[in-house]
C-alpha cells in the first residue's frame, strides 16, 4: 500500500494530508488560498498521485505558513508512502509548455534534499498570490521529502502560466519516478543497497 495520511500542527496552521502514489490523479484540496489549491489540484492531476489537503492557517497575517507547512507535511507524506523505494524509478523529468512559458523539471528520489530553482516572475502576485511562495512551496517538498529537485524556466512572460507549468512539470517528473520499473523488480534503484 503506497499511501499515507499525515497532519502537522502549529500554533499558525493546521494540515492533514493523504495520498496515495497508485491513484489516478483525483483531488481534494481546501488551503483557504484559491490559487494555491488550484496548482495543488494540477500537482495531483498530472502525476497521478491522489492527493487529499485540508490545511487552516493564520492567512490573516499572509498565506506564508499555510503554504510552507502543506510543502512540509505533502514532502513527508510522499516520503512515507515510498517506502524503503524498491521497485521504483527514482527518476524523472519534463519539459512542460504552457503558452508563453516553458518550464522543465528533473527530480531524483534520493533522500538527499536539495533545490536548485532557476524561475523568475514577472510580477510580485498572481492575484492576492505571492509569487515568491511558490519557491517556498518546493523547497518544504523537497526539504520533507527528501528530493533532489530542480527546477528551471526557460521561457515565460505571464506569472500564471509560469507558476502552472512549474507545478505540472514537477508532476510530471514525480509521476515517472514514483513508477514501479518493471525491470527492477523488488531491488533498490541504487548501488548503495539503501536510499
Amino acid at each position: 500500500m503506497r499511501r499515507a495520511t499525515l497532519s502537522r500542527k502549529t500554533a499558525e496552521t493546521d494540515v492533514s494530508v493523504t495520498v496515495d502514489l497508485d491513484g489516478t490523479g483525483r483531488y481534494r484540496n481546501a488551503t483557504g488560498i484559491g490559487f494555491f489549491d488550484h496548482m495543488l489540484d494540477q500537482l495531483a492531476r498530472h502525476s497521478l498521485i491522489d492527493i487529499e489537503i485540508t490545511a487552516q492557517g493564520d492567512l490573516h497575517i499572509d498565506d506564508h505558513h499555510s503554504v510552507e507547512d502543506v510543502g512540509i507535511t505533502l514532502g513527508k507524506a510522499l516520503a512515507e508512502a515510498l517506502g524503503d523505494k524498491r521497485g521504483i524509478r527514482r527518476y524523472g523529468a519534463a519539459h512542460l509548455a504552457m503558452d508563453d512559458a516553458l518550464l522543465r523539471a528533473a527530480l531524483d528520489l534520493s533522500g538527499r534534499p536539495y533545490l536548485v530553482w532557476n524561475v523568475e516572475f514577472p510580477t510580485a502576485k498572481i492575484g492576492t498570490f505571492d509569487t515568491e511562495l511558490v519557491r517556498e512551496f518546493f523547497q518544504a517538498l523537497a526539504t520533507n521529502g527528501g528530493i533532489t529537485l530542480h527546477v528551471d524556466a526557460l521561457h515565460g512572460i505571464n506569472s500564471h502560466h509560469i507558476a502552472e507549468a512549474a507545478f505540472k512539470a514537477v508532476a510530471r517528473a514525480l509521476r515517472e519516478a514514483v513508477e514501479p520499473d518493471p525491470r527492477l523488480g523488488d531491488a533498490l534503484p541504487s548501488t548503495k543497497g539503501a536510499l
